[in-house]
């Protein structure tokens, strides 16, 4: 299974603090790769550093068979590796029409991004003339997704897109994930419950203040018990 993104001992430091130490992941083309652990360990960092927000002390970070790391977060991003952070990154004041226009910039000139996003997000169709901003959180985390998703990236990381909404959001979203996956997108996974990130995973990797603790499939990590453990009985 060829390797769309592999990290080789990447540490990062806030302000002089270790936030991540010598981590090594690989997330396979087509595939889902959850990160799992508490709130701290490290989880969105990665992200962040993947992303290019964040340059990392040492290590390699190759995606696409290139290296990535010292790259500029927009240049990062015109290769395929798009991020739908914690707390959506949205445009309130624009209208979710116009949030979706935004992907134009890394979406295919041809893509109908609005009739993309409905197909994806049905609950949208009746919004896009609202502005982003009164939306419901779940409204508003679909609308993150979808603009992501239209531009077609080749790897879609989701920072914790179940925080703060209701059980049948979550479920919502999940599904979305799940579809993705069987259309054959990749997929890097930030969540802290854990029964929602095992149901959609292909491989699991759960850090303990900033390194990993534990590696495998979401059947192997169920059983030891392990990540819920870390997580202080989250599901």
């Amino acid at each position: 299974m060829t390797a769309l993104l592999r990290l080789d001992r990447v540490s990062v430091s806030y302000g002089g603090l270790r936030a991540v130490s010598d981590v090594s992941l690989t997330v396979p083309e087509g595939c889902v790769v959850a990160l799992l652990g508490a709130n701290g360990a490290g989880k969105t960092t990665i992200l962040r550093t993947v992303s290019g927000l964040i340059q990392p002390d040492s290590g390699r970070i190759v995606f696409g068979g290139r290296r990535i790391d010292g790259k500029a977060a927009h240049d990062i991003a015109r290769m395929g590796a798009l991020q739908v952070p914690e707390g959506r990154g949205i445009f309130p004041s624009l209208t979710v029409a116009a949030n979706l226009e935004m992907a134009r910039a890394t979406a295919s000139r041809d893509i109908d991004l609005v009739g993309t996003a409905i197909e994806l997000f049905p609950p949208l169709e009746n919004r896009l003339e609202q502005l982003a901003g009164t939306l419901s959180g779940g409204e508003q985390q679909m609308l993150a997704m979808a603009r992501a998703l239209v531009a077609r990236p080749r790897l879609l990381m989701l920072d914790e897109i179940s925080m703060g909404l209701a059980p049948i959001v979550v479920r919502q979203l999940f599904d979305a994930v799940r579809a993705m996956k069987d259309a054959g997108a990749t997929v890097l996974l930030v969540e802290q419950y854990v029964d929602a990130a095992l149901s959609v995973a292909d491989y699991v990797y759960v850090l303990d203040k900033g390194r990993v603790a534990e590696l495998g499939e979401p059947a192997d990590v169920r059983e030891s018990g392990l990540a819920t453990s870390y997580l202080g009985g989250q599901t």
